[in-house]
């Protein structure tokens, strides 16, 4: 993925809530980054110069708050979609799988090849895998809900125990 060439401010705070610890991340134009849980700073950090090069990273709670408060909605069975805005930029081939994702719906789950089908690329299963991995923002652009086309769980940049915790969530 080509790098960003900006001087974007890029606002942070770490989301806090019962056994999650997440750094999370937006822009002026919306939520941007959503980290693996327990991680240090240095994830968020070294994720930031990746993306976007000459970056500013500001913490800020207060500008992060409506994007705390959905996420903890979510975490707490209250949410099922996100109303927030995002900022996320990838190639277009991430874009097209990015967007997939987001409409798989709630408490189902999808294989790679079904997404792979669904952007109209059905030969790129693992490219497929390969955006996913890359996905910035876990939890609302909802890559726990890609498991392999037998049944099982794979690689999530959260961890699995994350993933398994996240199906189980939207299981009731």
């Amino acid at each position: 993925m080509a790098n960003q060439k900006t001087n974007k401010t890029i606002y942070w705070s770490l989301l806090t809530h019962e056994d999650w610890n997440l750094y999370i991340a937006a822009t002026s134009g919306g939520l941007c980054y959503v980290g693996s849980p327990n991680q240090p700073v240095a994830e968020l950090i070294s994720w930031a110069e990746n993306r976007f090069p000459g970056s500013s990273l500001v913490e800020d709670v207060a500008s992060l708050q409506p994007y705390a408060k959905e996420l903890i909605e979510y975490l707490q069975g209250e949410r099922t979609s996100f109303t927030i805005p995002f900022d996320f930029q990838g190639t277009a081939f991430q874009m097209a799988v990015w967007n997939a994702l987001c409409n798989i719906p709630y408490g189902e789950t999808q294989s790679y090849s079904d997404i792979a089908h669904a952007i109209q690329k059905p030969a790129s299963v693992r490219a497929v895998g390969a955006a996913i991995g890359a996905n910035p923002i876990l939890i609302t652009i909802p890559c726990h809900r890609v498991i392999g086309k037998n049944g099982a769980l794979t690689g999530y940049r959260g961890g699995l125990d994350m993933k398994v915790k996240l199906l189980q969530l939207e299981q009731g």
